[in-house]
């Protein structure tokens, strides 16, 4: 089995139940073909780089399943035709790039350069009004 993830764009003028109905459908579509859904990223309502079908504005959600080869042939031809779907698009997911992300999630935050700079900054000023007051 491979790893793949399925990228969908929908409309923003379709209500909460109907996209929820649209995603189980997906879903529905990758179990069908054989493939098992390992999670579900809902991005929630992003802006479009260009308009598409007039609207500015769509919800995005990052269905990742795990498939045999053939199986993304046969989702993309349900998911194809499915409305309010403006795009789609599955990618096969590199195990060594995923586990890269993971290690990189798990490191602690870099402490800014601008609060390291404005402790530093302070540190100096004190030195300096006290070499002054000498």
């Amino acid at each position: 089995m491979k790893k793949y993830e399925l990228a969908l764009v929908l409309s923003e003028k379709i209500e909460d139940n109907a996209r929820d109905a649209l995603l189980s459908k997906a879903k529905d579509y990758i179990s069908r073909a054989g493939g098992t859904v390992t999670d579900v990223d809902a991005q929630g309502r992003k802006r479009l780089a260009y308009e598409i079908k007039g609207m500015t504005e769509a919800y995005y959600y990052y269905v990742a399943f795990e498939s045999e080869t053939d199986a993304p042939a046969k989702i993309e031809e349900n998911v194809r035709i499915m409305d309010n779907v403006l795009r789609f698009l599955i990618v096969s997911v590199d195990p060594e790039l995923e586990e890269k992300k993971k290690q990189i999630k798990k490191r602690p935050a870099p402490q800014r350069e601008e609060e390291a700079s404005d402790e530093v900054d302070e540190a100096d000023v004190q030195d300096e009004a006290s070499e002054g007051e000498e």
